[in-house]
């Protein structure tokens, strides 16, 4: 269980383009005291529906490391005695990667720092400058190979649409970020939030989204490349506060509260199309087996892909199966007795 303390803007020297964390993170004290902290944590620690297992205090918004020093050890310190009595195990924190240095590094870890999350949002040196993120990609690959070097649970987040961004150079710095072995990946479509300089561009007609489909298709090749390299990919889109659902938030761009379940339906609707083309003939009934986790990924939302797969491939019926000993992200067909099995991979294999 991961428990969020959001620092809101705490340590950024300046905002980016895209950047409105109130909306993104919802309202949070500008300063977290004592009882503020504890009172977050004692209140998560006590819900009856806490799945067991490891617990980790995540400080998250702001640039963890551009706080002052005397600010990083204050919030740390209201960390440690849930450390010391073992109803936390570690610390995470998100940060810029050109707020990374090996002292800090150090010191961290011994406060109990465990997984370091940093804003890389893109491989693509034209990308960040236009994004005005103040840092190069230079910058990304040093601050991932410190915090691999360091023993930490090293995570990055990406984000697709970015201005200046395309389809090719987002390939790229999929590419980049699959070569570095970073141990989590968040991606995010770029959502034109208000009271932004990104909404004054796109006010102005110099920035236009993605679309959703665009954002959709471009996230799924990514999302299937990590997973084929073994990368997880934790968080797909924004997550859903208040504040984002209030009229004039979103003034642009692929928001949707369900992105990761749109991008996922996406894969399933492929690997179905993959299998039924390599089928022999045209079926009335088919089936599909699947693991438990992915009925939903296999049907999409508002079982759109079933209705699909009817109407482009002539089927009255399509049964799914489910085996609890089939992998997430597998995908089989029964063809009269013969089942054929496809993943992420795009591979097609005989069962």
């Amino acid at each position: 269980m991961i428990i969020p303390i959001f620092i809101m803007n705490g340590g950024c020297k300046h905002r980016c383009i895209f950047c409105n964390e109130i909306l993104t993170a919802g309202c949070h004290p500008a300063r977290i005291t004592a009882d503020d902290f504890n009172d977050i944590i004692l209140t998560h620690l006590a819900k009856p529906s806490r799945k067991q297992g490891p617990v980790q205090i995540a400080f998250y918004g702001g640039t963890f490391t551009g706080l002052e020093q005397a600010e990083q050890e204050r919030l740390l310190m209201l960390a440690a005695p849930f450390l010391r009595e073992g109803r936390v195990e570690s610390i995470r924190i998100s940060t810029r990667p050109d707020e990374i240095a090996p002292d800090n590094l150090a010191f961290l870890k011994r406060s109990g720092v465990a997984a370091v999350e940093i804003g890389v949002q893109s491989f693509d040196d034209a990308v960040l400058l236009q994004s005005r993120r103040g840092h190069t990609a230079a910058d990304n690959i040093r601050a991932i190979k410190l915090l691999q070097e360091g023993d930490f649970t090293t995570g990055i987040h990406l984000m697709v649409g970015l201005p200046g961004d395309t389809p090719e150079r987002f390939a790229k710095t999929v590419k980049t970020a699959i070569a570095l072995r970073p141990d989590t990946v968040r991606i995010h479509p770029t959502i034109v939030l208000a009271n932004t300089t990104l909404a004054r561009d796109f006010i102005k007609k110099k920035y236009r989204p993605l679309t959703l489909l665009e954002a959709t298709e471009l996230s799924k090749e990514a999302l299937k490349k990590f997973t084929i390299a073994g990368i997880p990919v934790i968080r797909l889109g924004l997550q859903t506060t208040g504040e984002l659902e209030k009229p004039g938030a979103v003034l642009g761009g692929p928001f949707h509260p369900a992105f990761r379940a749109l991008v996922e339906a996406a894969i399933f609707l492929e690997m179905a199309e993959a299998l039924l083309n390599v089928a022999a003939g045209r079926k009335k009934e088919i089936k599909f087996i699947v693991s438990p986790q992915d009925v939903s990924n296999l049907r999409g939302l508002r079982q759109g892909n079933l209705a699909a797969l009817k109407e482009n491939y002539r089927v009255e019926n399509i049964q799914v199966e489910v085996d609890p000993l089939l992998a997430r992200g597998t995908l089989v067909i029964d063809d009269e007795g013969k089942k054929l099995r496809t993943d992420f991979s795009g591979r097609i294999d005989e069962l």
